[in-house]
Order: C-alpha cells, then structure tokens, then sequence
C-alpha cells in the first residue's frame, strides 16, 4: 500500500484523533510501522491505553481507504499529508493539526503571510462595510485572506480578497465534497480557482454542530492573526479567537456600536487586550515584522472603467442602480432563473462592479 493509505487510516482511527496520531508517530516514526505493531508496543506511546491499541491493532477498513483516495482522484481533490512538503509550514507547527488535508486549489508559498477574518453570520451593513474594507486591502498588499466560508462576514471576506485580486483560502466544517452553505456553491468554485478550499473531513461529511469549532483551529493556524469584525458574546467567533491565543497568534477586533448585539463580542475582546482596529494598515502596522518584503504594493482598481462582461451580466447590471435591490425584484420580469441569477451577479461581485448586502440585496459598487 501507498504512504498516504498509512497517512488516511491513522488519520481516521476513531478515538485518536490528531495529538494521539503525533505521539504514536513520535514513537513509530511512520505510519506504516503503527499498524504493524503489537498492541504491547502500541501501549508504550504516552496516552495509548490497551483500548486505543486494540483499536488501531484492530483496524481493517483498507478498503474504504483505498475508496476515499479514488473518490479525490476523481474529484480533483488533493490529499496532502503533514509530511507533504506543501503541507502549510504554519499549520504543521500546531500540536493538533490534522495529519491529512482535503484540498482544492493549490498553497502557494505566499499564503505563509495569512490573515484569518472571522465574524457574525448575520452581519450589519457596517460590518459588511468593514468586513470589505480590511479584506480588500490586505488581498491588494498580498496578504491570503483566510475565513470558514459561512453566511455573513467569512462570506463577504472571501468576496472582497477575490474582487481585489488577491488570494483567499477557505476552511469547510463538512466534507469538501458538500457545500456549505449551499448558495456558496458558485463563491467555492471561484476560490479553488484563484485560492484554496480545504477540509479535514472526509468525503461525505454533514456540516454538523460539532464540526465547526474544531474547523476553527484551523483558520488560526493557517494564519499570524485574527481579526473579529462582529460577533455576539457567545458567538463561535470567539472560539476561533481562543485557539489564537493558544497557537500565540496576535488577535484583532473591530470596534462596534456598544448598543449592537453583533459588537459586544468584539468589544468585549478589546476590553480584555485584544488590538482593536479600524483599517487594514493597522493589522500589518502591527504584524509588520513578519511581513517585511513581502508587502506588495496597493493597486486600486479604476472603478470608472467597467470589465468586459457577457451578455447576461451586462443584462442584470442594467437593472441595477446604487440603492440595494432584492433578488426578486431584480429578476421580475427576465426569462432567468434565481440560482443563475444568483451566478451571474456572484460574477459580477468578483468583477468588482456590484455589491451584496443582507438579505440578498444588490447594487452597483
């Protein structure tokens, strides 16, 4: 069998999970060697008890192993073990990172400098309008823009850093196979094109509950910082920061309206040390030291100039104005569907000419 087979099924081991797979390597060297071992010498890593040994001496799902690696071949989805040198060095260095990634898209060496974005589900306008601002500029100065692609402020994030031209990395709390939400599907597609989409989870996995604070270590990982743009004070924004904060990663918060629900999480982290910003050049004042050289320097986009567009974009940017109008009403009328109209504008959003706000509302930017 293949190295990444040995990778998958340690990976899998129920009841083992990513910091037990470390100790049985620190004293096995390779997967491989795991598996072959007696449930005797499995016992002498720290924490691998006679019921974990017997599981993993136990172990016989080759076949759905071997399934899981056909499955991403045919779906062009790339397994990257921790050993893999395109592994991302940052993530490797936490103590509970995955042992094998689902990817789509490819890492790029420049995606070492990441800035994990994190926020409300139901965001504000000013949080979508800050939530742009900070993304945008950090995309255009080169920074990879990492969130969880969920509704609201991960959502906006990725938008704005593709918009800008800039690269922006997504982590999924389900398999990569699913969409989650399911009216990010065509925002999924545009970031594996020109980023990377990745999930520790393997294929078929629902977005559950419990799926995504774990998913959260993950973005803090891939990143030097978190900045929180809104979030309620049990918001699982607050999550993501808290694994910050493990992995020593500097953590940011926007300052919001102190009446606003969506800012007593953010305000609340300020309170208690949490850098508060309002611009992206506060975030690389601060991680400056880390950034030096690479920062490129900021283009704007001439947004008096329109981009090329087809028939049906042009045909939908016609029937917008600068005042948000809902989907419905924008559509009324034209021979389209909702979920392709929903694709046409997500376009012309990473075209940089349109903008969403709550509620799918939409205006010329």
């Amino acid at each position: 069998m293949s190295d990444l087979q040995y990778w998958l099924a340690l990976h899998a081991l129920p009841e083992i999970g990513p910091v037990y797979a470390r100790r049985l390597l620190s004293v096995f060297e390779r997967p491989e060697n795991v598996f072959t071992a007696s449930i005797d010498r499995l016992m002498m890593a720290e924490g691998i008890g006679e019921q974990r040994a017997r599981k993993i001496a136990e172990f016989n799902k080759w076949k759905q192993i071997k399934e899981e690696m056909t499955t991403a071949e045919q779906k062009g989805i790339t397994l990257i073990s921790m050993e893999d040198k395109s592994y991302p060095s940052l993530l490797r260095r936490v103590p509970d990172s995955p042992l094998v990634l689902y990817v789509k898209g490819e890492f790029q060496d420049s995606d070492r400098f990441a800035v994990a974005m994190v926020g409300s589900r139901g965001a504000t306008p000013y949080g979508i309008q800050m939530a742009e601002k900070i993304s945008s500029k950090l995309a255009r100065t080169g920074i990879t823009v990492v969130s969880g692609m969920a509704r609201g402020i991960d959502t906006v994030c990725h938008k704005a850093a593709l918009r800008a031209g800039g690269r922006t990395i997504a982590v999924l709390g389900c398999g990569i196979d699913r969409t989650y939400p399911p009216e990010n599907g065509n925002l999924k597609q545009a970031i594996a094109s020109s980023g990377v989409v990745i999930s520790e989870f393997p294929f078929g996995t629902l977005p559950n509950r419990e799926n995504f604070p774990r998913r959260n270590r993950i973005i803090s990982a891939l990143s030097l910082g978190v900045i929180v743009v809104e979030a309620t004070l049990d918001s699982g924004s607050l999550i993501t920061v808290g694994y910050a904060l493990d992995q020593n990663r500097e953590v940011f918060a926007v300052p919001g309206n102190s009446s606003s629900r969506n800012s007593r999480g953010t305000n609340d982290l300020i309170k208690k040390g949490a850098r508060l910003v309002e611009s992206a050049d506060e975030v690389l004042e601060e991680l400056g030291p880390q950034l030096k050289g690479i920062l490129k320097e900021e283009k704007i986009k001439d947004t008096k100039t329109l981009p090329d567009m087809t028939d049906e974009e042009r045909m939908l940017f016609n029937h917008l104005g600068s005042e948000p109008r809902h989907i419905d009403t924008i559509i009324r009328g034209m021979e389209m569907t909702m979920p392709r109209a929903l694709s046409v504008l997500l376009s012309l959003e990473l075209k940089g000419v349109v903008s969403q706000s709550v509620g799918k509302q939409f205006a010329i930017s």
